[in-house]
């Protein structure tokens, strides 16, 4: 408080202070002795965790898959998203126009935002309405934000394009494919019991691929045709549900 009067109130110099500190930029993993010492934490021992944004969950999905278009700058875009929405809202007057190619992957940022018809899959993870200005964002945990990141086209999409990047970039074994998923999605290398559990997943999901190869064509691409006719389809569909499970972790949606 004193340091931001002696600046003459700077506020832009404040936020800097804060954010530069080592306080700010601690990791909010607990240590035996910090739960000893500071359980509450009281004293600023540990960052506390919690969910990232909605913008940030769906960009850091997009970034780690590979397809985050990195652009800044320009017009509004239009991310999938339920159909009639808008035409509910507005009588059938108005349709949401999907964008296409890289445009759909650009950060959520630049999703076109109608204060009367919010983004659903942003404001199920309690993106405001923009209607009145919020100082802070109040945090839910709900079901319907699992079913978001699990099922909305946006993730499943983002699911196959790291499944993609897992085969390609993950070397030759189901665990380096796990190592590797793992370090991109959460930045860790995986405990024992991780690793045994989603290459379990992984042989379990492509023997059922093997038997049902419409719906492996259907979850390995989008649009289902898109796969290249060279590839594992069985093997792509795992390996697009194995990602789904990485992107829905809770190191994935948590602060590190």
């Amino acid at each position: 408080a004193t340091e931001f009067i002696r600046s003459g109130w700077n506020v832009k110099g404040l936020l800097r202070t804060i954010v530069s500190s080592h306080t700010y930029q601690q990791s909010a993993r607990i240590t035996p002795g910090g739960l000893e010492t500071d359980p509450t934490n009281r004293w600023l021992s540990r960052a506390p965790r919690f969910r990232l944004a909605a913008e940030t969950i769906r960009d850091q999905g997009l970034a780690i898959s590979g397809l985050l278009d990195r652009r800044m700058g320009g017009a509004s875009v239009y991310p999938f998203q339920p159909p009639g929405l808008w035409q509910a809202a507005f009588n059938g007057q108005r349709k949401w126009p999907v964008s296409m190619g890289s445009q759909k992957h650009r950060r959520g940022l630049y999703t076109f935002w109608r204060r009367t018809v919010p983004y659903p899959s942003m404001a199920t993870f309690d993106a405001p309405s923009r209607e009145i200005c919020m100082p802070r964002r109040i945090r839910t945990n709900t079901p319907l934000q699992a079913f978001v990141t699990l099922n909305d086209p946006v993730y499943v999409e983002i699911s196959q394009a790291l499944g993609h990047r897992i085969v390609t970039e993950g070397g030759n074994t189901v665990e380096s494919r796990v190592a590797f998923g793992l370090r991109l999605a959460t930045g860790q290398q995986p405990a024992t019991a991780q690793q045994q559990v989603l290459t379990e997943l992984f042989e379990t999901e492509l023997q059922h691929y093997r038997k049902h190869t419409m719906a492996a064509r259907q979850l390995a691409s989008t649009p289902p045709n898109a796969i290249s006719a060279d590839a594992d389809t069985a093997t792509m569909a795992a390996w697009t549900v194995v990602a789904n499970v990485l992107l829905n972790l809770d190191q994935s949606l948590t602060r590190p």
